[in-house]
């Protein structure tokens, strides 16, 4: 019988890695005023105006939420769920950035619950952090402000806790990043996912909130899904729930982080980067690409004729390793599900990469030319990636 692959480990546990049946669907609708950019952006319905647009875009801590929950349960610490209000935030307002929406951010959270497990004390929390993270980016110049939210009690669709937020902004259309300009002949600048930012309280794991299911799974121990039943689909093949070697309290090889810290270190923001670049250099970014959902392999989606080569990664943090080694995944489905090492990258001119690493560095944030675009060498013209690591050559082809 053949091995199965993290594609295959992902589709059994009910996720679907690619979302290429999303994707089917989605990229036949309406793609707004800017075909091709970052995030869906549509007429000035709000206030009528011709000169500005809207955008309203939802995402959340995904099943980030989940590792928080059995945290919780562990340890009683409660404030674990502050980590939590900022990833489902920062997963929306970084995807933002890239289109240029660094103000007049209107934000409102849902949060779906089973009441019996998820009690008041971890709502207020939640609630709370999400108002301070709030206020943290106001201080550091992100006009972004609550709008409430929902918390709906549904124990029948959910064990534990399921925390989603949604992002509404109103921007002049001359500001917009369309993603338009991103061509061959540019420098790729990553921005790295891990270390300690002067904004930050700690460390950062560089983790973010991507690859959750296949990372909880796969990290930790069997212990879990004996103690809690609740946190996995009970349909799920048991050999694919906690299968992992560690539990919370173990030191992550190559760090001097906990097992818990490195998987529930909060999702970085580079909103405080992104909006000083766009402030003191107007012209200076061409693209900017969140690499979310699908890792290094996400640009594939932005641009036209281009060929992404990325041959100077940055190094990949512990959390990473780990997570490959436990679950023994190839190093091209690596690529494809987690950033391994820079979240966000700045497509700009070669002259001007300099400058994107300065800023970078100035926040504390390590920052490397990652790599390059080239005209695509399909026949097709179509966009694909390659990625070199550790003598490797991995190739992905267009998405479709």
């Amino acid at each position: 019988m053949a091995k199965k692959t993290q594609t295959d480990r992902y589709a059994a546990r009910g996720v679907s890695a690619g979302k290429e049946e999303v994707h089917a669907a989605v990229d036949k609708l309406d793609q707004g005023v800017f075909k091709g950019a970052f995030c869906k952006i549509t007429e000035d319905y709000l206030t009528g105006s011709k000169k500005k647009c809207n955008v309203i875009h939802s995402d959340g801590s995904g099943t980030k939420s989940i590792i928080a929950y059995l945290y919780f349960k562990e340890t009683g610490d409660a404030s674990v769920f502050r980590g939590i209000s900022q990833d489902s935030i920062v997963m929306n307002i970084d995807d933002l950035l890239c289109i240029g929406a660094v103000e007049r951010i209107l934000l409102s959270n849902t949060v779906n619950r089973n009441a019996k497990n998820f009690t008041g004390d971890a709502l207020a929390q939640l609630i709370l952090g999400s108002e301070d993270f709030l206020a943290k980016l106001r201080k550091l110049g992100v006009k972004i402000y609550s709008g409430g939210g929902e918390t709906a009690d549904v124990g029948d669709l959910t064990g534990a806790v399921v925390v989603d937020s949604c992002a509404v902004a109103v921007m002049e259309r001359k500001n917009v990043i369309t993603g338009a300009n991103i061509k061959p002949n540019l420098a790729i600048v990553g921005l790295s996912s891990a270390g300690k930012a002067k904004y930050e309280d700690c460390e950062n794991s560089g983790i973010g909130s991507n690859g959750l299911t296949s990372a909880r799974h796969d990290i930790l121990s069997p212990y879990y899904r004996k103690k809690y039943p609740e946190t996995y689909d009970s349909n799920t093949d048991k050999k694919l729930v906690y299968c992992g070697p560690y539990k919370f309290e173990d030191k992550l090889e190559g760090s001097n982080m906990t097992i818990a810290q490195a998987l529930l270190s909060p999702t970085r923001t580079y909103a405080p980067v992104i909006m000083k670049l766009i402030k003191k250099y107007p012209k200076l970014i061409k693209g900017l690409v969140h690499c979310s959902g699908g890792g290094q392999t996400k640009c594939v989606r932005f641009g036209k004729g281009v060929h992404f080569v990325k041959d100077n990664l940055m190094p990949i943090p512990p959390i990473f390793k780990a997570i490959q080694k436990a679950s023994k995944t190839t190093d091209k489905e690596m690529f494809e599900v987690y950033n391994m090492g820079h979240r966000m990258e700045v497509y700009c001119n070669m002259d001007d990469a300099k400058k994107v690493i300065a800023v970078a560095k100035s926040f504390g944030i390590d920052a490397a030319v990652v790599g390059r675009t080239e005209k695509s060498k399909r026949e097709d013209g179509k966009n694909h990636v390659t990625i070199v690591h550790e003598g490797k050559t991995i190739e992905y082809g267009p998405r479709d």
